[in-house]
């Protein structure tokens, strides 16, 4: 029977197509349990994610502070030209890697 690997440093998240109020509680749970895993650095694959509200970037922002205070990274990829866009003007590019598909 193969052995569970909690000692997991990367863990990739795909949210779906909305990181809003309604959703964040979730995304929330499912990365502080990567972190108690021991994941250090966390991605979110953005493919699909039409919409992501001022509790979604809470949630981003949120995620970041905690993962650099444990010397990990919070990447984002996959994001659409829109939403990459959106980030940049809020100079969220400057905290954590943000990229695009293209």
């Amino acid at each position: 029977m193969p052995k569970e690997n909690r000692n997991v440093t990367k863990k990739i998240i795909k949210p779906g197509k909305k990181i809003v109020a309604s959703v964040v509680q979730g995304h929330k749970e499912q990365m502080l349990s990567s972190m108690n895993q021991g994941a250090k650095e966390i991605t979110m694959d953005f493919s699909g994610i039409e919409t992501i509200d001022s509790a979604g970037l809470g949630l981003l922002i949120a995620a970041h502070n905690s993962l650099k205070s444990v010397g990990g990274s919070l990447k984002i990829k996959n994001a659409s030209e829109k939403i990459y866009k959106f980030m940049q003007t809020m100079h969220l590019d400057k905290h954590f890697e943000v990229a695009s598909p293209g």
